[in-house]
């Protein structure tokens, strides 16, 4: 099965139904994507409430990928608010948890920076990292090229697939050593995810400073001829995989929700178990 979302639901206007209130975003987007990633994760350990909340605002058969809080990826901006290495994960596991209790954890997205470069110490690092989340499924992204440098590629998904991990694949700009080729390989039978962050390569090598570098590096919008690529990417992904995520990150413009529209149309894809809020925004457009 081939599952399509977006990051996060806060921001896509084009799936909105006219006159939603702002607390209806999540209800609505669930009528148009079986799956999310949960971004809001990566920022701060969600309230268990908010959790539990977003769990009844969903369809039984929606699926959430939750990014890995800051503080345990080494992204850390700003004081970490946790006392002990410890406490941080306990309370990431414990404010998830009631997803993977109702069905709704597709996976945990460890996402590792730019300078975590392939050496031992990183690889222990992320052994620490991973067996402190092993009650979930968890997919493993990294943003240095060293991973997949010649020589060094297949022993890293082979490590992937030694420790049950999942391997996240990436379309992102080819900008050196911050960024990683596409290597539609999955390294479970059950499970693989792909992010597709655009190809905006000056955005990528000079996002800018403050709020605005999302804006900045995310902005992109696929043509037809980068979905086929995709397309061929995501079929090989499920000649080897029973379910594969698909999440749409370039969405600084509003062009997610559209590339995503368009891939779907383009694959013949068609979803059960929606919202039955669903709105045809989007017919005829494509």
């Amino acid at each position: 099965m081939i599952y399509v979302g977006l990051t996060g639901w806060g921001d896509h206007p084009d799936v909105y139904s006219p006159g939603s209130k702002k607390t209806e975003k999540l209800i609505d987007y669930s009528a148009h994507f079986p799956i999310v990633e949960l971004d809001s994760s990566f920022y701060a350990v969600q309230p268990e409430r908010n959790i539990r909340k977003w769990i009844e605002e969903t369809p039984d058969q929606f699926q959430f990928v939750v990014k890995a809080y800051q503080g345990m990826t080494g992204h850390q901006r700003g004081e970490n608010p946790f006392e002990t290495r410890d406490e941080m994960f306990d309370a990431f596991s414990k404010s998830i948890r009631p997803l993977k209790e109702a069905g709704k954890l597709a996976m945990v997205l460890l996402q590792f920076p730019p300078w975590f470069d392939c050496q031992k110490e990183n690889v222990d690092q992320l052994r620490e990292i991973t067996e402190r989340l092993k009650e979930f499924d968890m997919a493993i992204e990294f943003r240095h090229q060293s991973w997949y440098a010649e020589g060094m590629s297949e022993k890293t998904l082979e490590f992937l697939r030694e420790n049950h991990l999942i391997h996240s694949v990436c379309d992102e700009p080819q900008a050196g050593d911050g960024s990683i080729p596409l290597v539609p390989v999955s390294t479970r039978q059950d499970k693989v995810l792909l992010r597709l962050h655009g190809r905006n390569v000056h955005g990528w090598l000079n996002p800018g400073h403050g709020q605005k570098w999302r804006e900045v590096r995310y902005l992109y919008d696929y043509n037809q001829k980068e979905l086929e690529e995709i397309s061929r990417a995501v079929k090989a992904l499920s000649d080897t995989t029973e379910n594969v995520y698909v999440i749409f990150n370039n969405n600084s413009g509003g062009h997610a929700a559209g590339d995503a529209k368009q891939f779907q149309e383009m694959n013949g894809l068609a979803f059960e178990g929606l919202s039955p809020k669903q709105m045809d925004l989007f017919e005829g457009e494509f």
